[in-house]
């Protein structure tokens, strides 16, 4: 089962289910847990449709989200029509759904624990807690596991009584306390009971990946249900979240905090691969990966959240990461810091027919020049913080330095990682010219080598010349997408954003053609014009926030608050976003949650926040 929509002012008041279409619910019905090392997809029916181990980026062992029939999934749901509610249990990433049936009540709590409270232990395990609540209530439950994204046999078996279903060096036990005898047939492992009052049945599914499968005894599995929420809540506890939007606020950092890998400290863009951008179209891409453009944003999120540890681990994955290819940086890096993210098609049919699905992500071998603005602010903005950089970093940042002078001229494929024609963007340039004089502002505090200061400063000039003459629209005299077009991007916004010193007039003039032209209602389009590949897509939710942020830098605090209102309710019903939403409809579209969504919300809400206090004073 799944939930129904209304319509996009509506999303948050519709009907609690009805039954899935072709197998698929909308993405809008997904939830996420996570354990620091991986994440899974839990639809409103108790359904875990999406789960890739042992890690984030690994194969998924459940991929029912991408297809119905042959992904795999988690089923758990009363036997007999229902409507259902949920939340995630206050401030946690552990998720509550209440099942509301003719014959009772029954409440189900999923996680992906902490192990000992540490998220680096080398087992995995999800855990499903049932509750009675009211009344006598059938359950029916099924795990139909598919390794390698389905290509690999499944053996499922027992071990010490247990169902065990292995392929290769992986294995996965389904451990039952009062959840039924399970049974194995037709390549899942199944059960079902009956949920009573002051009764709680579990079921835990412990993963192994190279190493030993581990069968936990039950009053262990409670125990650790119950630590991983009290971790949770003692890290929420610690952070600084306040202001209008601040429960939509540390939603968003939880969120963010469930797309750290641990083992590394990078910050994947997304749980999932392949999610559409357009429901049947060709727009589908993996997410599993960190991106450089969102360097800034993370890392200013948790500087000004109280994240200092996941601020420091961030900024040296980074570092470690560029240094591999140093001093070219990539569009993107795997989690682990590695370059290599070979592009490869699944043999799945994708959400409700939306094809190809892919592994790997061909955009790493594309030129984006604002990447390397993107990095030298987040370095800016780290050693804001701390006073000082490593010796290495500050060589490299320098080069960095040097080969923006070199390249800025050259066309790229911009932060859209379009996939037709490089061309001059706009938004590349102004970071280009953010990198340099966040280069040059380092090497006036002696944080970086001033060796070639004036070579940065003559650069910046020049390409500042160029975007204020080749890169704005003679007519309306606003920035533009790229050098002598008339089409429009509200990627240019980050440029101000981000520090570009242009014309205010221009800026404003810009906020006026995009909220004309790109604009509908809260949501806002990236760009006009053409990028190279067939279809559409919906409204991408960063540009609506990033506009929110501009219009309160813009002096208009009114509208911004109200645009951030607006945005604030579009959230799914525990507070997700996904990539795009369908303006027509509310439909989520493209992978989820998706983190520059909640960055970008953060971003806006602290802007905001900062804008008020200082009419205030």
């Amino acid at each position: 089962m799944g939930a129904v929509h209304g319509s996009a002012g509506d999303v948050r008041r519709r009907p609690a289910t009805v039954p899935r279409t072709g197998g698929y619910v909308p993405l809008r019905d997904y939830a996420v847990i996570g354990d620091g090392r991986s994440a899974a997809l839990v639809a409103r029916d108790g359904s875990v449709d999406w789960l890739a181990l042992p890690d984030l980026d690994s194969p998924a062992v459940f991929g029912a989200v991408l297809d119905a029939d042959r992904g795999g999934r988690f089923s758990l749901e009363p036997a007999v029509p229902y409507r259902s509610e949920r939340r995630y249990l206050p401030d946690t990433n552990v998720l509550e759904t209440t099942f509301v049936t003719a014959r009772g009540t029954v409440r189900v709590t999923d996680a992906l624990t902490l192990q000992d409270e540490v998220v680096l232990a080398p087992m995995r395990e999800l855990q499903r807690r049932v509750d009675g609540v009211a009344g006598a209530v059938p359950m029916r439950w099924s795990v139909r596991p598919r390794f390698g994204y389905g290509t690999r046999t499944t053996r499922l078996a027992r071990r010490a009584g247990v169902p065990v279903a292995t392929a290769g060096a992986d294995a996965l036990a389904v451990c039952a306390w009062e959840a039924g005898e399970p049974g194995i047939e037709d390549g899942a492992i199944s059960g079902g009971f009956l949920a009573l009052p002051g009764r709680r049945a579990l079921i835990a599914m412990p993963f192994a990946h190279q190493e030993p499968l581990v069968l936990p005894a039950r009053a262990d599995c409670d125990a650790r249900l119950d630590r991983t929420c009290a971790a949770w809540r003692r890290w929420a506890a610690a952070r600084l979240a306040t202001g209008r939007w601040q429960r939509a606020v540390m939603r968003s950092l939880l969120t963010l905090k469930m797309l750290v890998f641990a083992p590394s400290g990078a910050v994947a863009a997304a749980v999932t691969t392949s999610l559409p951008e357009q429901v049947g179209g060709e727009r589908n891409w993996d997410y599993r990966f960190s991106w450089v453009r969102d360097s800034a944003f993370t890392l200013a999120a948790f500087l000004r959240l109280g994240c200092p540890a996941e601020a420091h681990a961030y900024f040296w994955w980074l570092m470690h990461a560029s240094q591999l290819t140093h001093p070219r940086l990539q569009v993107l890096y795997r989690l682990d810091g590695g370059p290599r993210a070979r592009e490869e098609t699944l043999p799945w049919e994708g959400y409700r027919g939306s094809w190809p699905v892919r592994a790997g992500n061909a955009a790493a071998g594309q030129i984006q020049l604002d990447t390397y603005g993107e990095l030298l602010q987040t370095a800016w903005l780290y050693a804001g913080t701390t006073g000082t950089l490593d010796a290495d970093v500050s060589r490299r940042l320098a080069e960095l330095a040097d080969l923006v002078c070199a390249t800025w001229r050259e066309p790229d494929s911009g932060l859209w990682e379009v996939r037709s024609e490089p061309r001059h963007f706009t938004q590349s340039k102004m970071m280009c010219w953010v990198a340099l004089d966040r280069a040059a502002d380092l090497a006036g505090r002696r944080l970086i080598p001033a060796r070639n200061l004036a070579r940065w400063q003559a650069a910046r000039r020049e390409i500042a010349a160029y975007i204020e003459t080749r890169c704005v629209s003679p007519r309306r005299d606003c920035y533009v997408r790229s050098a002598g077009s008339e089409e429009l991007d509200a990627a240019v916004l980050l440029g101000h954003l981000h520090g570009y010193d242009g014309e205010m007039r221009r800026v404003g003039a810009t906020l006026t053609a995009v909220g004309q032209e790109l604009r509908h209602g809260p949501f806002v389009d990236r760009y006009s014009g053409e990028d190279g590949l067939k279809g559409s897509e919906g409204a991408f939710l960063a540009c609506s926030f990033w506009f929110a942020e501009s219009l309160a830098r813009a002096g208009r605090p009114a509208e911004a608050t109200e645009l951030m209102d607006e945005l604030v309710a579009l959230a799914n019903d525990v507070g997700l976003y996904s990539e795009e939403i369908d303006p027509a409809t509310g439909d989520f579209l493209g992978n989820l949650p998706q983190g520059l969504s909640h960055l970008a919300l953060i971003s806006a809400a602290c802007a905001l926040g900062t804008a008020s206090e200082e009419a205030d004073r």
